[in-house]
């Protein structure tokens, strides 16, 4: 018997867990939400991701009771985190108890680089590197002596990834991306222990560039930091087995 659920999109699909106190029971998955919980049966309590009005930073990453993880918002910079990346932080840190450092999140759209402490995300900065890549048509791995020329001269990215187009090199214009992105992001790497939170083969360039800069750097995938984050939440919500 399902004592409840928790329901959130991923940025490609919805998905829903059905759970028993900290257990996962069963999952589903769809383009919407509907089709996520078809054939799942009745739910007596649905938790959902990303609903909400955006709590702003700093703040713990467990919120209090309630029936949904909004997202998290940021005055300056402006930024906003959406839930399910917060869902995934809360996974980290019931992995990582009290950890203080960066986790940097990727998606096929996005890059976060939050600062974590005690259990709280403090501040964040958000950049559109991954869409830029796609979007420029830029390939991985990405280019280390790209990476290095942009992180040391990020002024010249323009001219950089013009002359990646020019000499039809796309793991390049991928490096100069990403290596002016590591410059803006300096601050939260510089002396930081790194999580990088990516899918398989996602993040190879990140910790690549991070570990040439002497960075330490451990790697995650999202989704096994998933059940943590389900069990965190289920103690807040009061539930257990």
């Amino acid at each position: 018997m399902t004592d409840w659920a928790v329901i959130g999109h991923d940025g490609l699909q919805s998905r829903v867990f059905t759970m028993r106190g900290a257990r996962i029971l069963d999952q589903g998955c769809g383009a919407d939400e509907a089709a996520a919980l078809e054939g799942l049966g009745p739910l007596s309590r649905l938790y959902r991701i990303g609903e909400g009005q955006p709590d702003a930073l700093p703040c713990p990453l467990l919120p209090g009771s309630g029936r949904s993880l909004a997202g998290l918002t940021q005055d300056s910079p402006p930024d906003v985190i959406d839930g399910w990346v917060r869902f995934i932080l809360l996974g980290f840190a019931e992995a990582r108890p009290n950890w203080d450092g960066v986790a940097c999140v990727l998606s096929d759209q996005l890059s976060h680089w939050v600062h974590l402490s005690a259990n709280e995300a403090v501040s964040c900065q958000s950049f559109l590197t991954p869409r830029l890549i796609t979007a420029l048509g830029g390939a991985l791995p990405p280019d280390s002596t790209a990476i290095s020329d942009s992180l040391s001269r990020p002024e010249r990215l323009a001219a950089h990834l013009r002359s990646a187009q020019v000499t039809a090199t796309p793991a390049a214009l991928s490096g100069h991306l990403l290596g002016a992105e590591l410059a803006a992001a300096r601050p939260y790497w510089l002396g930081q222990s790194v999580a990088l939170i990516a899918p398989a083969g996602a993040g190879s360039g990140y910790a690549a560039a991070l570990g040439a800069q002497g960075v330490p750097v451990e790697q995650h995938a999202p989704d096994a930091l998933l059940p943590g984050a389900l069990a965190a939440l289920a103690r807040a919500l009061g539930f257990s087995d």
